[in-house]
């Protein structure tokens, strides 16, 4: 590994202009689905080579369980030679004009679009996401590279008025340095664009671990990175099995040369990183386990209210950290809701595999996601819960689940205690404002938080009491690349896109010029 990273000040400049070639990939297909072979990688990306492993570790596509390939298995000597080879092309890409680093990641932003279809037909094979869904996360996931392309240049300092007449005082925003990028398996492509196009904006370079079961879309976009001119060491990739996984991760967050961590996963996990990550007193961001609550007020569009559930609820077979978990309908429209919603669900779901044009409903990611969603059905059956459609695996296979719709729910049930992360709607009956928001604040997360009204004097009290982060009023849908994205609790720490997502990866430096 040492004699593909060169040191010295010479070496990182050579880097901004000399491109080694890459490894070619080995053949992958997903359920009779030829993939690109100009983007499937199958090592990891350190220092702008393709890297690969005596061992490796299989890809396997979650509605058939056939494997697509196996990708480098990579461990702590590769996290620690990726983080060196960050470390030594951080000094020249912090070094090169915002405009310059701008163009680069637009034409990063140009290239996904261009390769669009490719890259979401390798989320549709490794996540098991319907393509049109697949299709929906690149544009978004590309939207980061742009917006950040567009912030590069926005990132200005200050001058303050000094109290002294013979002193200036100026404020400096200077990149953090290196930064570990540890991402999830639902959004393989965009949890990693809207972390590293803040970071390659504000002029920090990045090793990325992706998720051990989707790693593929981490290697295509570094393919597409290097097409783009981003230059080597910049953007790094470091995928890893399973096993591999705590030894990468302990090297990411406790390596002198990482100044900044940002992860997107479990709440648990992220407890983990945190204690790795304050023995070297890190700046660290993260977005962790949500439990979205969905209340809908009698003074509610019920049609509206349906739609936006509907999409919360079962986007990505309702495994996105943003929706909804809890359903809080008022008695009076509660009979009207659930009917119109379990109707809804019928019509216009259908599970199938995420290569199939009429599919919205693909597989989980694994046997163990469906078998807690399993779980909180029996649990919640089992202490008076009413089963209104679904509620069993379906036939295509062992991944695959219905959607489900469950009614009678109370919060002493597991399903309204924990995040499912499936095709699971329960929904709770209540009585009053004050009671819905009590029950919606009650969980110790706070990421997303959505509900219905069409009273403009309850949308304001609710919208400023409910303990989120970010709040849907009439909206079942509210990322955005220019909006922030984060939680509250113990949902997490910073925020993500928008103009303050940059701020994650800079610090202020005062300067102050005296005998002037």
């Amino acid at each position: 590994m040492a004699s593909l990273l060169p040191r010295g000040a010479a070496a990182v400049r050579r880097r901004l202009l000399l491109r080694p070639a890459p490894l070619a990939p080995g053949p992958v297909r997903a359920a009779s689905q030829a993939l690109s072979a100009a983007l499937v990688r199958r090592g990891g990306l350190v220092g702008g080579r393709w890297v690969e492993t005596a061992a490796a570790f299989p890809v396997q596509d979650p509605a058939s369980g056939e494997e697509l390939g196996r990708v480098s298995d990579c461990g702590a000597a590769e996290a620690r030679a990726a983080v060196r080879a960050a470390h030594e092309a951080g000094a020249a890409w912090g070094r090169l004009p915002a405009k310059e680093r701008s163009a680069r990641l637009r034409r990063w932003y140009e290239l996904m679009m261009e390769n669009k279809e490719e890259l979401a037909r390798i989320i549709t094979a490794e996540n098991g996401k319907p393509l049109r869904e697949a299709q929906g996360e690149i544009t978004y996931s590309a939207s980061f590279l742009e917006w950040f392309a567009e912030e590069a240049r926005r990132i200005y300092g200050d001058v303050i008025p000094a109290s002294a007449k013979d002193r200036r005082v100026l404020v400096l925003k200077q990149p953090v340095g290196v930064a570990a990028i540890i991402t999830p398996w639902n959004f393989p492509s965009a949890m990693i664009t809207r972390k590293v196009g803040a970071a390659l904006a504000a002029g920090c370079t990045v090793v990325v671990k992706p998720a051990e079961d989707t790693p593929l879309s981490a290697l295509a976009l570094g393919e597409l990175a290097n097409q783009a001119g981003i230059p080597a060491g910049v953007y790094n990739v470091v995928p890893c099995s399973r096993q591999q996984t705590a030894a990468v991760g302990e090297v990411l967050c406790t390596d002198p040369l990482v100044s900044k961590i940002s992860f997107t996963g479990s709440t648990a996990t992220g407890k983990i990183l945190l204690k790795h990550a304050a023995g070297t007193v890190k700046r660290v961001s993260m977005e962790l386990g949500g439990h979205a609550p969905f209340i809908v007020f009698d003074s509610a569009n019920v049609d509206r209210a349906v739609a936006g559930a509907l999409a919360s609820k079962y986007r990505n077979s309702g495994q996105t950290c943003v929706c909804t978990n809890r359903f809080l309908v008022q008695k009076g429209i509660h009979d009207e809701f659930v009917e119109k919603f379990a109707k809804a669900i019928d019509k216009e779901l259908h599970v199938g595999n995420g290569f199939d044009a009429k599919t919205t409903q693909g597989p989980l990611i694994n046997e163990k996601a469906v078998e807690k969603v399993e779980k909180h059905i029996k649990d919640a059956v089992s202490q008076g819960a009413s089963v209104v459609t679904g509620g069993k695996r379906h036939s295509l296979g062992k991944n695959f689940f219905e959607p489900t719709l469950l009614t009678n729910v109370t919060t002493k049930m597991l399903c309204t205690q924990e995040e499912t992360f499936g095709p699971l709607a329960p929904v709770i009956k209540f009585d009053t404002e004050a009671e819905a928001v009590a029950i919606a604040n009650a969980a110790n997360v706070g990421l997303a938080g959505y509900f219905y009204s069409q009273d403009p004097a309850q949308i304001w009290r609710v919208a400023e009491q409910m303990e989120v982060g970010m709040v849907g009023v009439n909206e079942g849908i509210i990322s955005s690349p220019e909006c922030p994205f984060g939680g509250v609790k113990e949902s997490g720490l910073g925020r993500e896109g928008s103009k303050y997502g940059i701020d994650e990866y800079l610090e202020i430096k005062y300067v102050c010029f005296g005998g002037l």
